[in-house]
């Protein structure tokens, strides 16, 4: 199950790109961060840097727990994960952002997931994809929002 939504911010790639690697920056823009302000969070390692590790931990069965570790970054270019679900189902997927520079001021941010889909749950791949992109589209919607404004 490959999902892959885009945006395109009026702001410059390094300015986006130091915003994206902070893993932390996501509980402003993601989601499923924002879902339930009060989850547990855990983090290990230098945020920003390969090897940084977040694990959250929510009642909330649409959170969750998990854990997410940045295992690659180019600089300017992209961040790269592995993201480790627990609950409420077991899975393992790569997720990353693309940062692509469209001259001085505007830049197109793609945010990727990527996760093993085997049967009987490969069925149902067509409802977590819609799910998955729109919580995506919504979350570089709220990243837009951000960087724009300040």
């Amino acid at each position: 199950m490959k999902i892959e939504k885009s945006v395109e911010i009026k702001r410059n790639s390094s300015d986006i790109f130091n915003y994206l690697k902070i893993t932390r920056n996501q509980d402003n823009f993601s989601v499923w961060n924002m879902t339930d302000p009060n989850m547990k969070k855990e983090y290990g390692g230098t945020d920003g840097t390969v090897g940084f590790l977040y694990k959250w931990d929510s009642a909330n069965k649409n959170v969750g727990a998990g854990e997410q570790e940045i295992v690659g970054i180019s600089e300017g270019k992209s961040i790269d994960y592995i993201v480790k679900f627990y609950r409420p189902m077991e899975n393992t997927a790569k997720s990353g952002f693309q940062i692509v520079s469209n001259g001085d001021k505007n830049t197109t941010v793609v945010w990727t997931f990527n996760s093993p889909s085997k049967f009987p749950m490969s069925l149902l791949s067509p409802i977590f994809k819609k799910m998955l992109g729109k919580d995506l589209e919504k979350g570089l919607s709220n990243l837009k929002g951000i960087l724009e404004n300040t």
